[in-house]
């Protein structure tokens, strides 16, 4: 049977783009399945979908490509159908009735609002026509609703993900169509589940108002004082970033409160967590509540319309907090979890039990169920159409040989082309004594001997280090065909490696794509100071993909605890990590340096806390008096002594590999005779301390 998803963007990472790869992964194990993307904003998708899932798109909106369709004279149209979220144009409209007319799929199925209206509209009786909601109708304005429910009453089905809404739909359509619930499916992923003690608060979404991170955030700062240690990390993009940028810096919180950004997949980010936070005023079903659920991680939400109840057995696999609690009450739910080691295990524990309720293949099953009961119901109707028919196993066959056809190769995600010759894949993984293994997928590997290499970026030297692979051949597992890269065996310079495998029949290097880079061991952990070296190591996935190292790699290096604004300056607290005995820091200093004049350099005096530790405070009348440009800089070093060379002040402890984007200390304005000037420490792309003055008058 031939199954065809229609999707506004298959190429993002939102909660929809998800359900639905994870939906057409599982039936793609017995059925052929189209994703069709309205849009293709970018060359591969970001997200991983199932071998057989075959991904196109009907306008192409790549800039860089010469098939750039953003400047038809039909994107200044508009279109014809109801207006929803970003209205579509008459383009859209063009592509969307013309695919419904020409698809010889079997069953469509759409999955928002005014592509439910298409396929009501526009679609054709010879195949079943299925709508998907993937809010819920309580989100919708009454004119939106109305329309929508004018157009589910011309579909087969309308699928909701949770029973709550399916019962509104029901009653507000009563002579409606087929109305069924089924939640999305939520595979179980492939990282190390949470030990639930990494002191870290997660919550992953879009920044839109309905989530109410706001409520979050403030919940936090109510209580993060008795819970020194404890952050809070939001992960996803949306318009609300600034605004919750702006709140974090009011709460002075931006040392305890981090913006990560969207990530994927999200999995790894899960597993770091001790505890997930829901704080929506309505969510439609809670797939970020499964997905963490999976990684065993506690989850405290609001008791909010539809999904969480439905998920959430309250002190049973999580806790739920009534909206009529507020902040207040949030707060104290929070607080309970944050000072309860054995309530998050009891929860975490029971949490990973529910979640395999919403595996793929049990919810893929649900709707070829569905599928089945419309195909009869049309047949007792005498309704003219073909009636879906199972493959057989000779058929499935056939289908998968067909999927792997090199000539489809270009419709294979990003994090799938690993399954071609030319991108083998590997998931690696970061452990607590530094060292890092890497498991190489065996089905992706070239033929014969191997050697994992990792290479230097950018290096004059050409560094690189050479880890014999195991004989995929002769392995006792096949699925365990791991290396192990340790600190003090392959000590790693500074920088970022790239990762490959080395074929020693061709002598043919093949760069790794990356499936998962795990770093949850390394959350809160200080790089390890031995002998000649402080060292840190972390595996990452770059932004094409593919498998990194980031290394640090010093001689001696102060780590940045705390950085806090007042009236008068910044202060930064930090403690000093070298191989050896602790420091005498008595005589110690920190000195900026400054990156265009060393007139411009200026001295810091320190107060030491404790052996190895200690904090300054850098004045905003010592930055505004060396400021003579427009833009000056200086890198903060520590001296402690006359004959010791200066160490870098920064942050390389712990899992983050760029602190630029994550670790942001709010800029203090300086009226000005001329123009308003700004001071603010910030991260390099080392992950060291600098200073940055901007638009500074002479």
């Amino acid at each position: 049977m031939k199954i065809a998803f229609l999707i506004n963007n298959a190429y993002g990472i939102g909660g929809t783009i998800r359900a639905t790869a994870n939906l057409a992964s599982a039936l793609a194990r017995r059925h052929s399945v189209q994703i069709v993307s309205v849009q293709r904003p970018i060359d591969t998708p970001q997200l991983t979908y199932g071998p057989g899932v075959k991904v196109t798109s009907l306008i192409d909106m790549r800039k860089d490509t010469g098939g750039y369709e953003g400047d038809d004279p039909l994107t200044h149209e508009p279109c014809t159908m109801f207006r929803y979220s970003r209205p579509y144009n008459r383009l859209h409209e063009q592509r969307i009735v013309d695919w419904l007319t020409r698809t010889d799929a079997d069953v469509v199925i759409a999955t928002r609002p005014d592509l439910n209206g298409f396929l009501a509209r526009d679609g054709l009786p010879r195949y079943l026509r299925i709508g998907q909601e993937h809010l819920s109708l309580d989100a919708y304005s009454d004119e939106m609703a109305h329309n929508q429910n004018h157009a589910i009453a011309a579909l087969d089905a309308y699928v909701t993900v949770s029973e709550a809404d399916a019962r509104q739909y029901r009653d507000a359509l009563p002579e409606a169509t087929t109305i069924v619930c089924i939640p999305n499916s939520v595979p179980a992923p492939a990282v190390e589940p949470s030990n639930r003690r990494t002191r870290t608060i997660v919550a992953a979404g879009r920044l839109i108002p309905i989530k109410r991170y706001d409520r979050l955030i403030d919940a936090f700062a109510r209580i993060c004082d008795d819970h020194p240690t404890w952050t809070l990390r939001l992960y996803g993009r949306g318009p609300q970033k600034q605004a919750l940028r702006e709140q974090i810096d009011r709460l002075g919180l931006y040392d305890r409160i981090r913006l990560m950004g969207a990530v994927a997949p999200i999995e790894t980010e899960w597993a770091k967590g001790a505890i997930a936070a829901v704080s929506s005023d309505m969510e439609s079903f809670g797939m970020t509540i499964v997905e963490a659920m999976h990684c065993g991680v506690p989850v405290l939400a609001t008791d909010c319309p539809h999904g969480p109840a439905e998920i959430i057995d309250h002190n049973v696999n999580g806790l739920l907090v009534p909206l009529a609690a507020g902040t207040e009450g949030y707060a104290a739910a929070l607080s309970t979890l944050m000072s309860d080691q054995e309530l998050r295990d009891r929860l975490g524990t029971t949490a990973r039990h529910t979640a395999a309720a919403y595996a793929p293949k049990a919810l893929a099953r649900r709707y070829e169920d569905l599928i089945s009961q419309l195909s009869r119901q049309r047949a007792r109707t005498a309704i003219s159409a073909p009636t879906p028919r199972w493959p057989t196993l000779v058929q499935r066959i056939k289908n998968l040989r067909h999927r792997h056809r090199p000539e489809e190769a270009h419709h294979t995600p990003a994090h799938l082309t690993a399954a071609q010759p030319s991108r083998p894949g590997a998931f690696a993984r970061a452990h607590a004594d530094g060292a890092i293994t890497v498991r190489l997928d065996p089905y992706t590997l070239p033929p014969g001997r191997l050697d994992f290499v990792a290479r230097l970026r950018r290096d004059p030297k050409e560094r690189h280090i050479t880890v014999p692979v195991p004989d995929v051949a002769t392995a006792t597992d096949i699925h365990d065909v791991t290396i192990t890269i340790h600190p003090d065996q392959y000590p790693l310079a500074e920088g970022r490696w790239d990762c490959y495998v080395l074929s020693r029949r061709t002598g043919h290097r093949h760069r790794l794509a990356c499936h998962l880079a795990e770093q949850t061991h390394a959350v809160h952990r200080l790089p390890r100071t031995v002998d000649p070296a402080v060292t840190a190591t972390l595996p990452y996935t770059t932004t094409d993909g593919y498998l990194a190292i980031r290394a640090w790699q010093r001689p001696s290096h102060a780590e940045v605890t705390s950085i806090r604004a007042s009236a008068t300056g910044y202060h930064v607290a930090a403690e000093l990590l070298a191989p050896g005995p602790g420091e005498d820091l008595q005589h110690a200093s920190v000195v900026a340096v400054s990156r265009q004049d060393e007139s411009k350099d200026f001295i810091l005096p320190i107060s030491q806390l404790a052996p190895a530790r200690f904090s300054f405070h850098i004045p905003y009348d010592a930055v505004l008096q060396r400021s003579r440009t427009e833009h000056d800089q200086w890198d903060l070093r520590l001296h402690h002594g006359p004959h010791a060379a200066p160490v870098p002040i920064g942050r390389i402890a712990g899992d983050i590999v760029d602190r630029r984007t994550t670790d942001l200390i709010p800029a203090h304005q300086v009226p000005a005779i001329s123009q308003t000037n700004c001071i603010k420490p910030y991260f390099t792309v080392n992950n060291d301390l600098a200073l940055s003055a901007r638009g500074i008058a002479e």
